[in-house]
């Protein structure tokens, strides 16, 4: 029997992406398609794109010109596939293009380009499928698409409304996942706190019992699965208070991760984001009383168009107020088909440089001030990497990717996904450093 066809794949982009990569890398191993590690050595590549920003396009369009050069029989998948003019006007010869999480599409593409020859009794697919993230994290994607029209923002254009899923099937993902060894749940979505309004908050059968599509339940459901589950792309919503009294009784991270943006009135209105920065400082104040061991990390945008020195000197005082853990800072970059780009004069580069920089400073200062105070601490951390004497993992309050780490010194040699206990030491801008003292 000749050999399985090999296809080379690249994901870019965000973990929304990397799931729709998973997935379907998934369809194509059951299927019995072999990955290749380089795109010369494959029968066909598949590049799955980023189209949020022009930045990201720019990356996009290269990593689909390179799989060109080195294969020549490209698919294009991915929030740039919903834009495909601007694929094939650079890149005229891709084999085909399709939409952010199209799958089906995706294999049909694959099957006129290399039939399948699937053998089921040697291509064997574990029941979690096959992931790209580290054995002992995952990410569970609930809903796609978002309602929100944030005038800086393109995905809905992209990827559609939201669409949720039953609440049933999320949570047999993640057993399936926690029965393959995952140790932490990241539950991402557009909007992770609007789940399940599409669907009227319908239930759906779970053990037994019936689980509506909310938001709290969906929480209340995971956390009952003994694993860390961490809440992403959270927003704001009041029914999100009803979700901290989980975090402080240890069924889901003390971790909040909640796109604010700004924190000007003015601007928060031209961005069709929630304006009322005092009652947000209120609800921060009130979430750390319910859960004094909440980590909040958000992002923010600075250079909005029509942005002022006095709406950035508003939002350098509100991180000032709000001491957030962790904090994100983007420039604005104008996107092809914002509304944001017409709602105000434009800030010149040298100036969001500038305010990028101030305001980087006075959240490294808060960072640390807040990170020194879990010096002397004990904090369970999940072992990501490992080294000859020192480790590296997070704490309850770390994302992968985005947040800081915890350098574990130990006495014995620890395992990516062990979770030990640690004596915190000391502390800096962004880590934590301490040694383990229990296993």
């Amino acid at each position: 029997m000749s050999r399985p066809a090999r296809i080379s794949f690249v994901s870019l982009g965000c973990p929304k992406a990397l799931v729709d990569s998973e997935r379907i890398i998934t369809r194509l191993r059951a299927e019995g398609y072999e990955l290749a590690r380089d795109h010369a050595g494959a029968d066909l590549a598949i590049v799955n794109t980023c189209g949020f920003l022009n930045s990201a396009q720019t990356e996009s369009l290269s990593a689909i010109g390179a799989a060109m050069a080195e294969n020549g029989k490209v698919i294009v998948t991915g929030c740039m596939g919903a834009e495909p003019q601007k694929i094939t006007s650079v890149h005229p010869g891709v084999f085909a293009i399709t939409g952010p999480h199209q799958y089906e599409s995706v294999l049909d593409a694959v099957h006129r380009a290399v039939p399948p020859q699937h053998d089921p009794y040697a291509n064997l697919i574990p029941p979690q499928g096959v992931k790209l993230t580290p054995r002992h994290y995952a990410y569970l994607k609930i809903s796609e698409g978002c309602n929100n029209r944030c005038t800086f923002c393109i995905i809905p254009k992209l990827r559609g409304d939201l669409v949720s899923r039953p609440a049933a099937e999320i949570l047999r993902e993640a057993e399936r996942l926690v029965g393959a060894g995952v140790k932490e749940l990241l539950v991402i979505s557009q909007d992770t706190s609007a789940y399940g309004v599409d669907l009227k908050y319908a239930a759906s059968s779970w053990r037994g019992r019936e689980v509506r599509a909310k938001f709290l339940d969906l929480a209340r459901e995971l956390g009952e699965l003994d694993v860390w589950v961490r809440l992403h792309y959270v927003y704001p919503y009041p029914h999100v208070d009803d979700v901290i009294p989980l975090m402080a009784d240890g069924k889901v991270l003390p971790y909040l991760d909640v796109p604010f943006q700004h924190a000007s009135p003015d601007v928060l209105k031209r961005m069709r984001r929630p304006a009322a920065q005092e009652r947000t400082l209120r609800r921060i104040a009130a979430w750390r009383q319910m859960c004094p061991s909440l980590t909040i990390r958000s992002t923010f945008i600075v250079g909005f168009p029509g942005e002022t020195k006095d709406d950035f000197a508003l939002l350098l005082d509100w991180l000032d107020e709000a001491q957030l853990d962790r904090v994100g800072c983007f420039r604005y970059e104008a996107v092809d088909g914002a509304v944001a780009n017409d709602l105000g004069a434009p800030v010149p580069q040298a100036v969001k440089e500038e305010r990028y920089s101030r305001l980087m400073a006075r959240q490294q200062a808060i960072s640390a001030k807040r990170l020194k105070r879990k010096v002397g601490s004990r904090e369970r951390v999940i072992i990501d990497e490992v080294g000859p004497t020192v480790a590296k993992g997070r704490g309850k309050g770390d994302a992968p990717q985005i947040d800081g780490a915890i350098h574990v010194a130990s006495h014995r040699p620890l395992r990516v996904g062990e979770i030990a206990t640690v004596k915190i030491e000391r502390a800096d801008e962004y880590d934590l450093y301490g040694t383990a003292i229990g296993y």
